[in-house]
């Protein structure tokens, strides 16, 4: 059985049901002359009798039909085959008839008499709605594959048991605080989550709280009402809304103001808020997912957060254990990786090296999952050979830094000062000054991005003497 759309030379086939043998020859001579491929039937039970699922991209058919109608046949072709778009052909558009073929399916109706052009148009449409349908399945079913829990990648015990825990609660509506170290993956978790659970066809849609000052992420999460403030020159709908029905991730939730902590708080308690400027208040159906690199515990004794709002966000906690307690996984994450690189720019590159692998394994990552990523991207973008080497690999990390042993990995502890060494400062001082420019020099943010600590920036800029430059 072929596939709709999958026809030879990729024409759209096209079934055409009119008792009228004359128009109905006229209708598939336009359909065939524009590019479709086209069966015409004159008698209804016929054409019902010969719809395969999968076979046809689109039916055009008549409503008023001896024996069967063009209302039967529609419902028989929708029991068949309840994705195909139905364009219904009148000479009696009345509102009742309408409403009637609307309700059982149809996607579109025509008014007898009407130009090629007109059922063209129609025809166009409704096949560019079946294209979008065809691709919409197919973006949910890569993305159900992408974040299944069995796709992350890992084989410690204390991955497994995180993921053991996430899936679990995964279909169970209830709000979970993913904690750990950035760059642990907590995003990538808080999506497993949305996408193995109930909600998994609405939006997933996230935020990271601690990028932007209250007041604009006060209107980002509630919107807000024209006016309300300078520059709300419209209406403006918040991320509550836009996630309805699906889940919103809030990330860095402990950087979130104590005047928004009490806004969050009432909106979890009453399922309702409001947009900054309108007293209406606006209800949702949302399911919340936060995480935090930060002591919030330490916080709500200082008294920086709402010790109410923790528990109405931690009724499940999922902790991510740091990549320096599951060093087992940085081999099959390196592999990864490099594999990731090798699809997006067509290169060829096996991995790391024996002697380059040991030192990844034996670092320490500060950074997590985030830095040894972009630290692979780096090699990679620097690699002439087949492997990765150590003495690349040490250009981007200090190995001295990891377990006791670095040095040796390195042999004297530096890497090759000559033309080789000078390319990868080139590499890296531009790499910075863009990284820098993209965070209008804001260092933590950088930081985060790069996988690296503060004080490892602010040495590298001032070993490149970078200047800023707005």
């Amino acid at each position: 059985m072929r596939k709709a759309g999958g026809a030879v030379g990729n024409k759209k086939r096209i079934m055409l049901i009119d008792n009228e043998e004359g128009l109905c020859r006229m209708m598939e001579a336009v359909l065939t002359d524009s590019g479709y491929e086209v069966k015409a039937y004159t008698r209804s039970f016929e054409a019902v009798e010969e719809f395969r699922p999968g076979e046809w991209d689109l039916v055009v058919s008549d409503i008023k039909m001896p024996g069967m109608d063009g209302i039967e046949l529609l419902q028989r072709i929708k029991e068949k085959e309840p994705g195909v778009p139905v364009v219904m052909i009148t000479a009696f558009a009345t509102v009742e008839t309408s409403i009637q073929a609307l309700r059982r399916g149809a996607y579109d109706m025509l008014t007898k008499p009407f130009e090629p052009e007109e059922l063209l148009y129609r025809v166009k449409n409704a096949l560019s709605q079946r294209q979008l349908q065809t691709e919409n399945r197919e973006l949910k079913a890569e993305l159900a594959g992408k974040f299944r829990f069995d796709a992350i990648i890992g084989a410690s015990q204390g991955l497994k048991s995180v993921l053991e825990r996430a899936e679990k609660i995964a279909g169970r509506d209830i709000s979970i605080l993913i904690t750990g170290e950035s760059g642990t993956g907590k995003e990538l978790i808080a999506q497993a989550i949305h996408y193995n659970s109930p909600r998994k066809d609405k939006k997933f849609v996230a935020i990271n709280c601690g990028a932007l000052p209250e007041s604009i992420l006060e209107s980002e999460l509630f919107g807000c009402k024209k006016g309300a403030f300078t520059g709300a020159t419209e209406n403006r709908q918040g991320l509550l809304e836009t996630a309805n029905g699906g889940t919103l991730f809030l990330d860095e939730v402990g950087n979130i103001p104590m005047n928004l902590q009490k806004t969050l708080l009432r909106f979890l308690q009453e399922q309702e808020f409001h947009r900054i400027g309108d007293p209406t208040p606006i209800r949702v159906d949302v399911r919340l997912l936060t995480a935090t690199n930060a002591d919030i515990q330490g916080e709500i004794r200082s008294g920086a957060f709402r010790e109410d709002l923790f528990y109405r966000l931690n009724v499940v906690n999922i902790h991510l254990p740091p990549l320096r307690e599951r060093r087992e996984d940085i081999p099959l994450l390196a592999t990864h990786f490099v594999a990731q690189q090798n699809r997006k720019f067509g290169t060829t590159i096996h991995g790391l090296a024996p002697e380059a692998m040991e030192a990844a394994a034996r670092y320490d990552w500060p950074g997590n999952i985030r830095q040894l990523r972009n630290v692979i991207e780096a090699c990679m973008a620097m690699e002439s050979e087949e492997w990765i080497t150590l003495a690349n690999l040490c250009q981007f990390i200090d190995v001295a830094l990891g377990e006791e042993g670095g040095d040796a990995l390195c042999g004297t502890g530096s890497c090759d000062e000559g033309e080789y060494a000078a390319a990868l400062s080139r590499f890296e001082r531009e790499y910075l000054k863009g990284l820098l420019g993209r965070h209008n020099w804001n260092i933590d943010g950088a930081a985060r991005e790069a996988g690296m600590n503060m004080a490892t920036v602010y040495r590298k800029i001032k070993k490149y003497g970078l200047k800023i430059s707005r």
